[in-house]
């Protein structure tokens, strides 16, 4: 597919969706304007599937691995009924301020809980099978380290979401083959396929995202 075709698809999609909320507009230009990896957004096909996947999942409480600047964040909490809460974990201090900003000036922030430091420290604070759903988009080196400790905080029937896993297609690029983000990606992938008592599909929407749902007694 050529890049102009592939461009109008992607205006056709963003224009027969759930329109973005203005607040996350915002956000993004704001991002933009003043992060030099603004990109990195979720952007508003991902949001509105996060809010979606959330919704669906009725989560009571949700953890993610990497804010960012609080897009995902604020599309998982978007989802979230009255009462429930996410916890988002990031690790790059110089954002907090940056990210509070964000969740303050939102209607949907007062359910999230920013922690800033290491997203593996953070999760060894977590019961096995406390969580009802996990979005990981943070250091892809990390993700199979990520995917061991989300598998354990999750409960029977839970969620795992994870972003980039097709990683701009470098996961079936012989070139890539030693970087080590795009090994990290690859091992997530091959754990995720053989993980027990998990049923796994990936997306191919934006860069890949990956469903994970925990079976209940390992069999539904």
């Amino acid at each position: 597919m050529n890049y102009e075709i592939e461009s109008e698809l992607d205006s056709y999609v963003d224009a027969h969706i759930s329109p973005e909320p203005e607040e996350l507009h915002r956000l993004t230009r704001e991002s933009f304007l003043r992060l030099t990896n603004g990109r990195m957004c979720s952007g508003h096909l991902q949001g509105r599937l996060l809010k979606m996947l959330t919704q669906l999942c009725n989560p009571q409480l949700a953890v993610e691995f990497g804010t960012f600047t609080g897009y995902s964040a604020l599309c998982i909490a978007e989802g979230l009924a009255e009462g429930a809460r996410l916890v988002t974990i990031e690790v790059d201090d110089e954002l907090e301020d940056f990210i509070r900003h964000q969740l303050e000036s939102s209607a949907h922030g007062e359910k999230v809980e920013l922690r800033i430091g290491k997203a593996l420290e953070i999760c060894s604070e977590f019961e096995d099978g406390c969580v009802d759903m996990i979005f990981i988009d943070a250091d892809k080196r990390e993700y199979p380290a990520y995917l061991q400790e989300a598998a354990r905080m999750l409960r029977p029937g839970g969620l795992i979401i994870a972003d980039n896993t097709l990683w701009s297609g470098h996961v079936c690029d012989p070139a890539y083959a030693k970087d080590p983000q795009t090994c990290g990606v690859r091992e997530f992938n091959d754990l995720a396929a053989q993980l027990p008592g998990f049923d796994t599909v990936i997306l191919p929407v934006r860069d890949g995202i990956s469903l994970l749902r925990k079976c209940i007694n390992n069999n539904i």
